[in-house]
């Protein structure tokens, strides 16, 4: 296993974040989960790619940087996007989905909410259906930009340039 000397990926990202840096960031791991992929995108990865990868699922990555920031707007609809399949989830899919990123199997979440594991299943399997998402990572990023939405909804309009 190799890691980076002085620090990780994460506290990286996270002293980027403090700073005026605002370089769209792709976090490469050997050894990732999803309470992890979800940390990342908190701390300002744009994606979270776990190694072994595919050089393709790359290039898409570093691609989807390259346009999200030359384009705002684009980011700004991406969020708006994501906070519309999110919203569309059931309150009982959300709390489910809330579970599921934050790490919990889906024993421990039918165990807590007193439901059969199969039920969890079909709402795991509801949200990515409902959400598009093809992934737990690609889910925490939808999850995360609905939440950026949401965010940047309740501030005060900012004009650009000031």
């Amino acid at each position: 296993m190799h890691t980076m000397p002085g620090m990780g990926g994460i506290e990286l990202l996270q002293r980027l974040s403090r700073s005026s840096h605002r370089l769209p960031a792709i976090l490469i791991t050997g050894n990732g989960d999803v309470p992890m992929a979800v940390q990342a995108m908190k701390a300002g990865a744009l994606d979270f790619i776990e190694k072994p990868f595919n050089h393709s699922d790359l290039r898409a990555s570093v691609e989807r940087a390259l346009e999200q920031s030359r384009d705002s707007d684009k980011s700004l609809a991406w969020r708006k996007m994501a906070a519309n399949h999110i919203a569309a989830l059931t309150p009982r899919q959300r709390q489910i989905m809330d579970l599921v990123l934050a790490g919990h199997p889906s024993k421990n979440i039918a165990a807590d909410l007193g439901i059969s594991q199969r039920t969890v299943e079909t709402h795991r399997a509801s949200i990515m259906k409902k959400t598009g998402a093809k992934s737990l990572p690609a889910l925490a990023r939808l999850a995360l930009a609905a939440d950026q939405h949401s965010f940047s909804a309740d501030l005060p309009h900012q004009p650009r340039g000031e």
